[in-house]
């Protein structure tokens, strides 16, 4: 129970749990945090990122990604593709299971909550205003900032030997953080395909009571989006050679 693959999946089922998790605090009725708003959201997905990878370090997986934008990037920078799908698969199945441990969680509340708008956002993203090319440049640049960003907080031009032992995960979650009050308000900020497929998959199978589809139009653009994004950094980080 200790591997990289193990560490994705628990490390991925915990940033979703928890990230998941703020969503319904905040949108489902009878909840003490409900109408907390976008501080609250924001904050608490920056959390869940941090608690995440911290999680995914401890069972196994050094690099921590939790998002199969950032493991395309990380291959794409290595020019080794080996390990892609199968990291990939951890991710998407611990997110899978995140979402339900979280409706599960919820399980009162989701019969006190008219909306099923409101529900399936509780699990995936929307974007606040549907425009299709505007809103997957929207992914885009958010995931190409993760990329950036985090190589940059690991690179030698920050710190020589690296982040204190223990600091990463802080400042990873951030960013994320950062991200989310920024650049999050157009599409709910994905920057994730496993975050946002994984839960929107749990949604369609779960027994959600009074829920409706679960917007598979608009799926391809927070899987797409982040995967062109991170390829995008990627190839920028491998141009410039920054570090």
């Amino acid at each position: 129970m200790h591997s990289p693959w193990f560490g994705e999946f628990l490390g991925t089922l915990v940033l979703v749990l928890l990230g998941n998790g703020v969503n319904a605090g905040v949108i489902l009725r009878k909840s003490y945090a409900a109408d907390s708003g976008w501080i609250a959201i924001t904050t608490g997905w920056a959390l869940a990122v941090m608690c995440g990878v911290m999680v995914a370090q401890a069972f196994g997986s050094h690099d921590a990604a939790l998002n199969p934008a950032i493991t395309l990037a990380s291959a794409v920078l290595s020019g080794n593709y080996a390990s892609v799908l199968w990291i990939w698969s951890a991710q998407l199945l611990g997110a899978i299971c995140g979402a339900s441990l979280m409706a599960l969680h919820y399980a009162p509340h989701w019969s006190h909550t008219p909306d099923p708008a409101a529900k399936l956002g509780v699990f995936c993203t929307a974007p606040a205003v549907y425009s299709p090319i505007a809103n997957l440049i929207s992914e885009i640049i958010g995931t190409a900032v993760l990329v950036i960003v985090a190589g940059a907080i690991f690179s030698p031009g920050v710190a020589e030997k690296g982040p204190v032992a223990g600091i990463g995960p802080w400042l990873v979650g951030s960013l994320v953080w950062g991200i989310g009050l920024s650049l999050g308000g157009t599409t709910g900020y994905a920057i994730n395909p496993a975050r946002d497929l994984g839960p929107r998959l749990a949604h369609a199978l779960l027994p959600i009571p009074g829920k409706h589809g679960s917007n598979w139009r608009y799926a391809p653009i927070p899987v797409f989006g982040p995967l062109l994004g991170g390829v995008l950094a990627a190839l920028f980080l491998r141009f410039t050679h920054p570090w």
